[in-house]
């Protein structure tokens, strides 16, 4: 009886942090979901909806260490607005960040190693003496433009949301994040900057990695990461 009670809170407990977490498994074009796991490659924690915690670790780029997952390339267009779905909802205070990496050919097993990202949308806080607020707090959704003038081309896009309830010591922040792929059609002659490789944008002492969002209140926040292009 005493082993099953605690076979039994186990997996209640289980359970109870799976749902407090979150993953990004679907693009969303022209409005609608393009479906789990198709054009998005499937993340480790397609179970566990469990975070990346070590920005030192190849799976702070794509987190796809143990899936090898690929995936089908979706058809977008520059200047249009894309984005991707959260399961459940984005339940953690903390940044949400966009970026893309244009592939030397085709996206699809392409890796996205070297200093080839760059950040196209973002979402900070807002900051009153009571406390930071989040808009990206509870969203099932996240939605982002791509730019006008990025080049037409095959390219990764990796969303990231940055969970910092627990980031009041170095490796409490939590990365929930995922890397899709698309075609970028009726593209311009833009020059996207400042590059940044995945690991390597981030350390875990950064500002706005590594910092109490409770208490004392803070004045202000920096994003992690590089300045946002907007193309």
């Amino acid at each position: 009886m005493k082993c099953a009670l605690l076979s039994a809170l186990a997996v209640a407990s289980a359970v109870t942090q799976a749902s407090a977490h979150y993953l990004f498994p679907a693009l969303v074009v022209d409005g609608k979901s393009t479906g789990d796991w198709v054009n998005v490659r499937m993340t480790n924690n397609h179970y566990s909806n469990g975070p990346v915690t070590d920005v030192t670790s190849p799976d702070i780029r794509c987190y796809t260490s143990e899936t090898n997952a690929g995936a089908t390339t979706a058809n977008v267009t520059a200047g249009s607005t894309v984005g991707f779905t959260a399961v459940t909802d984005i339940s953690h205070p903390g940044p949400a960040l966009v970026y893309m990496a244009k592939a030397p050919s085709q996206a699809a097993g392409w890796d996205g190693s070297g200093a080839v990202w760059f950040k196209i949308f973002e979402m900070p806080p807002t900051i009153s003496a009571s406390g930071m607020t989040w808009p990206s707090s509870g969203l099932t959704q996240i939605n982002f433009p791509i730019p006008k003038s990025l080049p037409s081309g095959q390219y990764l896009i990796r969303v990231e949301h940055i969970a910092l309830h627990t980031a009041g010591s170095a490796g409490g922040a939590q990365f929930y994040l995922s890397c899709g792929q698309v075609n970028v059609a009726n593209g311009r002659s833009g020059s996207p900057s400042p590059l940044v490789s995945f690991p390597g944008a981030y350390k875990a002492t950064d500002p706005g990695i590594l910092i109490n969002i409770y208490y004392p209140v803070p004045t202000s926040y920096t994003m992690p990461g590089p300045a946002v292009w907007h193309g």
